[in-house]
């Protein structure tokens, strides 16, 4: 029997009870948790931390040196979220074969990642490493608060319909072969894209509820040629969140965009974003 996968689920900001602290991610944390093998064993073994407050991160800058399987960062800061020693040692996880998910907001939301190896070149802001000057416009036009990007795929608490981009991709296969069609909507989802140097494509795109513009939602690295890990970057935090998945466990107080009812009214709508995050671990950990 293979031993339990270890996940970290971390942010990058302190605990803070009113922002995106990792309590909010208990959803995603239980179901990974509640994950079997055949036998029943638990597949995953998973511990969930806010980073530390202040100077470098204990854990993050000394992620290689851990027995951490994979890393599931979630980037609420808004642009000093890690320090320069907490990107290398997250980097040096990966090119020891860490698997590694990364996902930001809108605007410039979690630019802190911008530093890491490989993935953090997935990542468009506001303010580092913008999209081609044509995407450099507001797409959420409610928000007048929220500069691009900030891609409108539906109210949270709703769901957005997902578009597999070319083959169809390990982590968006349901169980009976068809791909994953829905994930939890947000009014500004942030931007990604391939790096046209490292082994990534994206597998999956939105489109926006307001001009109708197609954007990337998820985009896949396979292991790198001298071995790094796989990894996910995501358009935003929002597909993975507890307010996202049931509104009714809240959110920070600085969120006052209207709320959506889908989910509220058919909890069963969730199946899709669960049955990634099952694959999402699966194929991040090589099985």
């Amino acid at each position: 029997m293979s031993a339990a996968i270890r996940i970290l689920l971390q942010t990058t900001i302190p605990t803070a009870a009113d922002d995106w602290h990792i309590g909010r991610f208990s959803l995603l944390r239980d179901h990974l948790a509640s994950l079997r093998d055949d036998r029943g064993a638990p597949l995953y073994d998973v511990v969930a931390r806010d980073r530390s407050a202040g100077g470098d991160d204990p854990v993050l800058s000394t992620l290689d040196a851990s027995d951490v399987d994979q890393l599931w960062l979630f980037a609420v800061d808004s642009g000093n979220g890690l320090t320069p020693d907490d990107c290398g040692g997250v980097s040096r996880f990966r090119r020891l074969g860490g698997g590694l998910l990364v996902a930001r907001d809108h605007e410039d939301l979690g630019s802190s990642v911008c530093t890491l190896g490989g993935v953090g070149a997935a990542h468009h802001f506001h303010s580092k490493n913008p999209e081609p000057q044509e995407r450099r416009t507001r797409d959420d036009t409610f928000a007048a608060n929220i500069s691009w990007p900030n891609y409108h795929s539906g109210r949270n608490g709703d769901l957005q319909v997902l578009t597999p981009v070319s083959e169809l991709h390990l982590v968006l296969r349901r169980a009976d072969g068809s791909a994953i069609r829905e994930f939890p909507a947000h009014p500004h989802e942030g931007a990604v894209s391939a790096p046209p140097d490292q082994r990534a494509r994206v597998i999956a795109t939105g489109k926006s509820a307001v001009t109708g513009h197609m954007f990337n939602l998820v985009v896949a690295f396979e292991r790198g040629a001298s071995g790094d890990g796989r990894a996910l970057a995501h358009s935003s935090f929002h597909h993975l969140v507890d307010y996202n998945w049931d509104t009714s466990r809240g959110c920070p107080s600085f969120v006052t965009d209207p709320v959506g009812h889908h989910l509220e009214r058919d909890p069963s709508g969730l199946s899709d974003v669960q049955t990634y995050v099952a694959n999402a671990a699966a194929w991040l950990g090589g099985r």
